[in-house]
């Protein structure tokens, strides 16, 4: 049920991303630090919604639809976010269209799986890329300013949030590769010989 504390910590990530969009738009310091505040709370939902659903016995169909979707809406506008408002620099943008492209390529193949009834399990790794991936999203939202704020301006800010993205782009290529290949393996196997469940 969507009103399920678990359904509705997966909604509170797409209700962030207009909240996003708003407060980089005004590119502030002060904005800065609270957009990075906003993405930070809709990641952890994105931790919580999961381990709740499963400690509560509220799994869903509509949880499992939604996850998925949620998480590469915000991930996916925190990336235009950075690129429109040109807080990526040109060597940041390449580990952004890397994440973006993958992020397309599996939900295709999730698409593509669920049609044969096959499930395509998140990795370990895929967690890892997960927090590199929020974790440098997060900090590139903050960007520069907000270490002033914060008396932190010694840390350069960019370059650590960028440094990130290039990880979590390295460990989207080895996770994609998997993904692709178990949709691959299932796409050149006879339907016949598919589990079915």
């Amino acid at each position: 049920m969507l009103t399920d504390l678990p359904n509705i910590l997966t909604l509170s990530r797409i209700v962030a991303i207009p909240i996003l969009a708003v407060l980089t738009a005004f590119h502030t310091p002060a904005g800065d630090l609270a957009a990075c505040v906003v993405f930070a709370a809709a990641g952890i939902t994105d931790y919580l919604d999961g381990r709740l659903a499963r400690d509560r016995d509220q799994a869903s169909d509509v949880g499992r639809m939604l996850d998925p979707i949620a998480d590469k809406l915000l991930v996916g506008a925190a990336l235009m976010l950075l690129a429109g408002h040109d807080r990526l620099t040109g060597w940041g943008l390449y580990p952004a269209i890397i994440i973006l492209l993958r992020e397309i390529l599996v939900s295709g193949l999730r698409e593509y799986l669920a049609g044969l009834r096959v499930g395509l399990p998140v990795t370990n790794l895929a967690k890892w890329k997960t927090g590199f991936q929020m974790g440098a999203l997060g900090t590139l939202i903050a960007g520069s300013d907000s270490a002033v704020v914060l008396h932190l301006s010694f840390l350069p800010v960019v370059a650590i949030g960028e440094a990130m993205l290039w990880v979590a782009a390295v460990l989207t290529l080895v996770t994609g590769w998997d993904y692709l290949k178990a949709g691959l393996r299932h796409a050149t196997t006879p339907s016949s010989a598919l589990p079915r469940r």
